[in-house]
Order: C-alpha cells, then structure tokens, then sequence
C-alpha cells in the first residue's frame, strides 16, 4: 500500500555559512510552500550565520564544525524519524510547489529513493543571481500552468535541490573526507542511494540556485578538490574512472586556457594552482581529499 502524500512527514534540511541575508529569504519560501514541511534544520557553524533571522516555530538551529558534509549529516541527525528528506542549499529559491510535488512523487512511486529538480537558473555557472533576480523569475514560473511529467530515471541529484525517501538511506551518510564545499559530495551519496532504489529527475520540480560567490572556498582549495575527488570517488567506486578521468581533464583545460583572461567572478589562476598541487600528490599516490582545507 502506497501512503497519500499528506500522511507522510517531511523536513527540510540546509546547511549554510555566512549567508543570514539570503538564508532568510530561501526560509520565506519554505515557509510559503503549498504544503508546509513538517520540520526546518539549519546546520549552521556559528550565531553570525543566522544573525538577524526571524526563526519562526519550528525552525531548528544546529551548531556545529564547519564543512558542507559534516553539516550535512547533522542536520541529518536532528531530523530524525520523517519519512523524507529534503537539502537545499541557503542560496537556492525553491518553487512553492516544491514539497507538494516531492511528496507526490515519492507516495506515486514506491521505488523512487532520491529526486532532484530542474534548475531554472544556475549563477554557479555566471556572476551570480541577485535575490531580487531570482525571486523574479520563480514568480514569473510558479505563476504559469501547472504541468506535472514522468520522472526522468537514472539521473542523480544535484546538491542545490534534491529529495531522499528517510527509509532507504538509513546508514547512508555525506562522506565527510571531502571536506569544505563538498565537491561531487551530492554524486558520492547519490551514487549510494542509487544502490537502494530508483534515483531520478522531475521537471516540475524547479527553483533558482543564485550560485552566490561570498563565502565559498578560495580557489586553491576548489582546484585540489577538482583533481583529488573525483580520484578518491573512483577508488571508493561511487564515481566511474572514465567519467573522473573526463571531469579533471575538463577543469584543467578550463583553468589553464581562462587564466589568461579569468572571468572577474572565478580564481582561475588559484583554481589551475590547486589543479596541480593535486595532481602531484596523485603522483606520489596520496590522495587524501580532506587536504584541500589545509591549502
């Protein structure tokens, strides 16, 4: 027998950093969904990063070391016992349709054990997206028809916006070797959960990711991160060698070739230093992903 959505419980989960100002606004839209979750977890790492919110009832607070992974896991921690599991990072604005939908999706499908949606607008891959942007076109989209689609199978989540069934990770934990911003952290898990279940993509599932750049790691550490991770996933055997092997080649390619002229919004030239420290301490067979926070 599958449950109707509305009986299943559902927390939202978010780890943050330095972002109070854009956190707050990500909380409005979780507290306007058409189907308000059942709990609200910040994984913080100290009081500046939630300084000046207005944390309504029901909102939790965690304090902890800082690392996407570790805050992760315990915000993981503090929302035990829901049957679902939502992360969305503090910069992404997720549609008011979103826990409806996810709840929907999961009570349609008894195998489904992760769902991520479509991101209708990434600023990890520009500038950036101001808030004021963002909400602009959500508003623009949760105003249009409604439309609901097959799931797209076998397409893994994205960390920004994805959905996990409590009751077929249990165990399952982000892997915190991969320290700071994470780094194919949400391939890692996923490539797990996929052992469980079905692993999928909805389209009308959406939200604005702002790919806001304040506060994230230098770009040293994200160069080491780009060549060791997907090293230590492919020893690990969450992430294919072939597809590994691509990734690396691909940002050092991207690296070298644009630190000649680097976009004003990326450290190129940190990125291709980082790039290489690690590809040295693949050659002398130390791949330890954690050194990235030591850079």
């Amino acid at each position: 027998m599958i449950d109707a959505p509305l009986s299943q419980t559902v927390a939202v989960l978010i780890a943050t950093r330095g972002r109070p100002a854009i956190l707050k606004t990500v909380l409005a839209l979780v507290a306007a969904q058409t189907r308000v979750p059942d709990r609200i977890v910040v994984a913080a790492t100290e009081e500046a990063d939630v300084v000046g919110l207005d944390l309504a009832s029901g909102v939790t607070v965690t304090f902890g070391p800082a690392g996407l992974t570790r805050q992760r896991n315990r915000a993981m921690a503090t929302a035990a016992g829901v049957d679902l599991l939502i992360f969305f990072d503090d910069d992404f604005l997720p549609s008011r349709f979103w826990v409806e939908r996810v709840l929907a999706a999961f009570a349609s499908h008894p195998t489904l054990v992760a769902l991520t949606g479509a991101v209708l607008a990434d600023g990890i891959k520009s500038a950036g997206i101001t808030p004021e942007a963002g909400l602009a076109m959500l508003a623009k989209r949760d105003g249009s028809t409604l439309e609901t689609s097959a799931l797209q199978d076998g397409i893994g989540p994205y960390g920004c916006n994805m959905a996990f069934r409590a009751s077929a990770i249990a165990g399952l934990r982000f892997d915190e070797r991969l320290p700071l911003y994470g780094w194919l952290e949400d391939a890692d898990f996923g490539a797990l959960a996929a052992q469980r279940g079905m692993v999928a993509r909805a389209e009308d599932l959406w939200g604005i990711h702002l790919g806001h750049k304040p506060g994230r790691v230098s770009g040293k550490r994200l160069g080491y991160s780009q060549i060791v991770n997907p090293i230590y996933l492919a020893r690990k055997g969450t992430v294919p060698i072939g597809f590994a092997a691509k990734l690396m080649t691909k940002n050092i390619a991207a690296n070298a070739l644009r630190s000649l002229v680097p976009e004003p919004w990326i450290d190129r030239a940190g990125r291709l230093r980082g790039n290489l420290v690690g590809l040295a301490d693949i050659l002398r067979g130390r791949v330890t992903p954690e050194r990235a926070a030591e850079l």
